[in-house]
């Protein structure tokens, strides 16, 4: 089966970091765009971040920029978002997704999405 798992949510203060983890099986990551949207509550699906072996070059939301990092690991077939200086507006639910082309898809409608991961909880206090 393909499976997308993400981990690594919880409760921080804002100014901490947490690290994401999506761990994937059943299929190749490097095939795909691999990255996070995330959601909150009473706000549209954002994405956040992506990773493609393809385009050869990681995505960053503007919001994000200069503070979270997307990498990868291969041997584990694992993808990471690392959230430093978070803020309470990055709270949000957390979805890992794949797509098999590119990351366009991430910064826009998200009907292209080939698979989801369910999502893990960030909750930045103030």
């Amino acid at each position: 089966d393909v499976q997308l798992q993400a981990s690594g949510g919880g409760l921080v203060q804002a100014g901490g970091s947490l690290r994401l983890s999506c761990m994937t099986s059943g299929f190749t990551p490097d095939d795909y765009a691999i990255g996070w949207f995330r959601q909150a509550p009473g706000k549209e699906r954002e994405g956040v971040s992506c990773i493609s072996r393809s385009e050869g070059r990681p995505y960053l939301a503007n919001s994000v920029l200069g503070r979270f990092a997307i990498s990868s690991d291969d041997a584990k077939n694992t993808v990471y978002l690392q959230m430093d200086s978070l803020k309470p507006e990055d709270t949000a639910v957390y979805y890992c997704a794949a797509e098999r082309s590119s990351c366009h898809v991430f910064f826009g409608p998200a009907n292209a999405i080939d698979y989801w991961g369910k999502g893990t909880q960030v909750t930045v206090s103030s």
